[in-house]
């Protein structure tokens, strides 16, 4: 059985280098190295073709290694299909050279299913090689690139109606400065919300990609009163990042035609799934979020925090 191991995985490698851009559709997974730690891209290469990766940011003093911070998620991605052993064969080597690195412990937060079809083979693996959940998020999803034009067929005339009544115009489109955010993290606080937003990161991001970001906002009389920020995590889906409406703004259906917005933009960049995120309180479920998001959502999938001490 040994013999047959070796010879099985002689072909494959780990190569351990600097976080990159090169061949990774998630590009929240290129950060560059800071003040705050080094970000090291792990492959799993078989005759120089890369299979998998994973992205691991290190603290400052190196005992802990994450997948990822500050971020939606990070985890094991897919360049092709691989089998549960080559998988398993991955995460060891990972494990091993960060051992050799003088890590304490890993933290890995896997992306949710409709971004990654292994994910519940991954979760599995993850757990028999001594992982132990830290955390899980329900995660809503709108799935299906011919779904989200029919729904802007079937509810284009319906919003187009509330927005005409409630006098409203809507803007849709690129990010040409930051003073919404102040507006969002304003809003929010006022409803009781704790959101913090990263700011000079952001906008470093939004600098660097400025094609992955978007903003949609709502005007009354010249005057915002509300916003969300979309994210093109990967070439094929949209991501509902931040959204806050002014407490004070007496428009009705305001979220709604916010979402629809989302949707309408969705559908021009033509993504296949648009990643509602999560709706959670610090010690409950968040259900009244959770409720409304199944209004726009035909799919819901965990997403999970594992964490192994070495």
């Amino acid at each position: 059985m040994e013999t047959y191991k070796k010879e099985l995985f002689a072909d494959y490698r780990l190569e351990v280098g600097e976080a990159s851009l090169e061949s990774k559709d998630y590009f929240l997974a290129q950060i560059p190295s800071s003040d705050l730690g080094q970000f090291l891209d792990f492959y799993l290469v078989k005759k120089e073709k890369k299979k998998a990766w994973i992205t691991f940011f290190f603290t400052d003093k190196g005992s802990e290694a994450v997948s990822l911070p500050q971020a939606p998620f990070g985890g094991i991605w897919m360049e092709s299909k691989l089998h549960s052993d080559q998988i398993d064969f991955f995460l060891n080597l990972v494990m091993g050279e960060l051992r050799r690195r003088g890590v304490q412990q890993i933290e890995i937060t896997q992306a949710p299913k409709p971004y990654q079809e292994n994910h519940d083979l991954l979760d599995y693996l993850l757990f028999k090689s001594g992982f132990q959940v830290q955390k899980i998020l329900a995660q809503q999803f709108f799935l299906g690139k011919k779904k989200i034009k029919k729904f802007i067929q079937k509810e284009e005339g319906k919003f187009l109606r509330k927005e005409k009544e409630a006098k409203i115009n809507v803007y849709q489109g690129p990010i040409q400065n930051f003073g919404f955010l102040k507006s969002i993290q304003a809003w929010n606080k006022e409803r009781g919300y704790d959101i913090s937003i990263d700011e000079s990161k952001l906008v470093r991001q939004v600098s660097e990609f400025p094609d992955r970001y978007f903003l949609i906002s709502l005007e009354k009389e010249g005057v915002a009163f509300a916003h969300t920020l979309a994210v093109r995590l990967t070439k094929n889906s949209l991501y509902y990042f931040q959204s806050a409406i002014n407490p004070k703004s007496s428009v009705k259906n305001s979220g709604e035609i916010l979402l629809f917005h989302l949707f309408k933009l969705a559908a021009e960049l033509g993504m296949e799934l648009i990643d509602l995120g999560s709706s959670d309180q610090p010690d409950s479920p968040n259900h009244s979020l959770l409720f409304f998001k199944s209004r726009f959502s035909n799919d819901i999938s965990n997403k999970v925090t594992w964490v192994r001490k070495l």
